[in-house]
């Protein structure tokens, strides 16, 4: 049988115990309306003992360690405390998927999950409460604490701008560049680029800059590697650009991103349709409904406006106000018959009427693109990160408030 890795495991919950151990049991600690007893101090403290010593870890002195295990201990119990306060409970089924999300995460069955963590000397009924006991405190924390974060726009803008963790992980751009001496003269090559002239072709002829040899090219940078008046003209990061002059002490430097790379570099193909709708119920049938909505469809193929007579007719409640527009989207997100007939059809072209589980519908292709979703994954990504880091600040100091309120008696040794 594949062994568990112990480390893997405790990624998922720091918390699991890997050895069972026999003592004489007594309170310990009394916390507002519940106890922790010795036992709990002694198992967590082996616990400990034992992963510090599976990563080479010094362990600390007795006291020390002890001391640090009853203040986790008492803060575990107060939040438990307060999940029973709040009625948090965890279904034998949420806590069976966890389990198999262990398992499945250490590429075990679980019924082998099961066997290694008897095999390592683990009660798994004790196992199972202590999951169950570490989730009702997830939730706790996001109640509490999760209710209580605000990301301002103008913080998260300055977030984008100054963190570290931000710009590593912009992507990369291969930019080339133009540069002439005057004004005048990169109006000039404004005017070329705008009617369409090759961008390469021009640096060829015309650049002063020592990479005019090349086409202009420039090496791969981030932006923030970049001198700031470049980085701020390409501050969107999208292929394709080109500035508009910009003013050096070399003279005037027009620049166009050609590529980009990074792990957050996405492109997604997206369609623009919009449609009208009618659904048959128990006064129009089926029957009804399609020729009514065939109607529909020869006045927008005589002439009528199809946004029109969409806020008119559609029963689509999302789109008919916008004249039946669906906006952008990616496939994958409409119903297979919808899809196959946007695929199939022309821009701009009506369709013919087809038929999904909604009712009867006829669409029009507005537009497709290859849309770049960098941007938007790098801000949701920098996003999580700020409001982690929020979370983690207002957990502290929501957890010190209510260690500092609680009425805690830690219990002599004798």
């Amino acid at each position: 049988m594949k062994k568990l890795t112990i480390f893997s495991l405790l990624i998922a919950l720091p918390s699991i115990a890997l050895a069972r151990v026999e003592i004489l049991d007594r309170v310990a600690v009394i916390v507002d309306d519940g106890l922790i007893m010795e036992s709990q101090i002694t198992q967590s403290i082996l616990e400990i003992k034992m992963n510090m010593q599976a990563q080479n870890m010094p362990i600390p002195p007795a006291d020390e360690m002890r001391e640090q295990v009853i203040e986790r201990l008492i803060i575990e119990e107060l939040q438990l405390q307060l999940g029973d306060l709040y009625g948090i409970r965890i279904s034998d089924g949420e806590l069976n998927q966890t389990f198999n999300t262990i398992a499945a995460n250490n590429q075990l069955s679980l019924e082998e999950f099961i066997v290694t963590i008897q095999e390592a000397g683990q009660s798994y009924e004790s196992l199972r409460e202590k999951i169950r006991n570490d989730m009702i405190i997830q939730r706790v924390q996001r109640g509490r604490v999760g209710n209580e974060i605000n990301i301002t726009e103008q913080e998260f803008e300055s977030f984008m701008k100054t963190d570290p963790s931000v710009a590593q992980i912009r992507p990369e751009l291969s930019v080339r560049q133009i540069l002439v001496k005057t004004e005048k003269k990169a109006q000039s090559v404004i005017e070329k680029l705008d009617n369409n002239e090759d961008f390469e072709t021009i640096a060829r002829e015309v650049s002063l800059a020592g990479n005019a040899s090349s086409g202009g090219l420039m090496p791969w940078r981030k932006i923030a590697d970049m001198p700031k008046v470049f980085g701020a003209a390409l501050e969107e990061e999208i292929v394709g650009t080109v500035t508009s002059p910009i003013s050096t002490g070399s003279g005037f430097h027009i620049l166009k991103i050609e590529e980009k790379r990074g792990p957050f570099v996405k492109y997604e193909d997206q369609w623009n349709v919009r449609h009208i709708l009618l659904m048959p119920t128990a006064i129009r049938d089926s029957s009804a409904t399609l020729n009514e909505i065939e109607d529909i469809r020869n006045r927008v193929l005589a002439g009528e406006d199809f946004g029109e007579l969409a806020k008119e007719f559609s029963e689509d409640e999302g789109s008919a106000l916008n004249g039946g527009d669906l906006d952008w989207f990616p496939q994958g997100v409409m119903v297979s018959q919808f899809e196959e007939m946007m695929l199939k059809s022309e821009n701009n072209v009506v369709s013919e009427v087809f038929q999904t589980d909604y009712g009867y519908h006829f669409l029009e292709v507005l537009g497709a693109r290859n849309f770049d979703k960098t941007s938007e994954l790098i801000e949701d990504r920098a996003y999580s990160g700020l409001y982690s880091r929020k979370f983690d600040e207002e957990l502290e100091n929501t957890l010190r408030s209510i260690r500092a309120e609680a009425f805690v008696e830690i219990k002599t040794l004798d």
